[in-house]
């Protein structure tokens, strides 16, 4: 654990879950993980079925502590901003003025190995500003958290995702081997997303590539995350050109007619019947319908087959509309036509 522990950060979209008033981190503190079965049964695992040294097994989780602060935001403990972002939120952090400016400069700086990005995997090049600018503003927040203490005490204490987080502690010493790195060095969000697009290890080994060409697969230099990105996007099934979401004539305060999600479809017919139209081109005969609940109203959009691919990245609907505002807003700018510091209106 990162001794000057100052900002709390969360999975994938680390820095925009920031509680408004951040309450005092808690220190990690030593911890016998050698003493549980559950440690004893991982370590005869990675031993048998991984050929690891059961010294160095034994050796590296003696020396993991235990991280509170991260376990409470999987147990309950933890309300304010502990693992996933309200709409508010979204746009308080990453849809302000000052966001959006980073987001053009990023795309101006960028721009060359965004076009090959775009042109080598198919995408949509304006999509992986967007996924950057959420999960680390671009590499400003790429978390402090030890990741083998946020994974070792996720992976061995109860709570609801424990097995996801024991596969991504294997998945960890998988990673550090096959890249040859220190598994004490790295540091990441308080769930073990590491690098400026916040990838858990799983992700990293499937996805992780050597865009700048120097040898290194480094999810923390930005040129290797566009084509990390990238390489995710074109795996998903984006289909370049195609719609991401639109908006609709939706004008109410709450709304509680149909059910709303990124995992189910409704057919354009169906919806046109319960009074929902797009506002916005929308060519797909079905659509996602998706909520984003302000303080005072929702926002009610359509999204298409694309918007389920950023979704993939982040199980959130407000993630992937971050994303895609993001998207929007740089897509008509290249270096030729600089309005960089355009006030961005949502």
């Amino acid at each position: 654990m990162n001794l000057i522990k100052l900002i709390s950060l969360t999975l994938l979209t680390t820095f925009t879950l920031q509680a408004a008033e951040p309450k005092e981190p808690l220190p990690p503190v030593p911890y016998d993980f050698l003493a549980k079965k559950k440690v004893k049964k991982f370590i005869n695992m990675m031993v048998n079925k991984n050929n690891f040294k059961r010294s160095y097994m034994e050796e590296v989780l003696g020396n993991a502590m235990l991280d509170q602060e991260t376990l409470d935001r999987y147990v309950g403990k933890y309300k304010a901003g502990s693992t996933n972002g309200t709409w508010e939120r979204y746009k308080k952090n990453v849809l302000n003025d000052e966001s959006m400016a980073l987001a053009l400069e990023f795309k101006k700086n960028y721009y060359t190995t965004l076009q090959r990005a775009e042109d080598e995997y198919n995408i949509d090049m304006d999509y992986i500003v967007g996924f950057l600018g959420v999960e680390s503003k671009y590499g400003t927040f790429t978390g402090d958290f030890r990741v083998l203490d946020s994974l070792a005490t996720l992976g061995f204490h109860k709570n609801r995702m424990h097995k996801w987080f024991n596969a991504e502690l294997k998945n960890l010493f998988l990673l550090m081997r096959e890249e040859n790195r220190d598994i004490y060095t790295q540091y990441g969000s308080f769930a073990g997303a590491m690098g400026a697009v916040q990838q858990m290890p799983s992700i990293q080994r499937r996805f992780a590539v050597d865009y700048n060409g120097d040898g290194i697969k480094d999810p923390w230099d930005l040129e290797d995350s566009i084509g990390i990105i990238a390489k995710f996007m074109h795996k998903k099934g984006w289909v370049k050109g195609a719609v991401v979401a639109a908006s609709t004539n939706f004008s109410g305060t709450r709304f509680k007619k149909l059910k709303t999600s990124h995992k189910k479809k409704y057919t354009m017919n169906y919806l046109n019947k319960h009074g929902i139209k797009a506002t916005q081109p929308f060519y797909e005969s079905k659509a996602y319908l998706l909520k984003n609940r302000n303080d005072s109203n929702d926002d009610i959009w359509l999204g298409g087959s694309n918007f389920r691919v950023l979704t993939r990245y982040n199980n959130s609907t407000s993630y992937g509309m971050a994303i895609h505002l993001i998207a929007e807003h740089v897509k008509n700018f290249t270096p030729q036509n600089d309005n960089t510091f355009v006030t961005f209106q949502e």
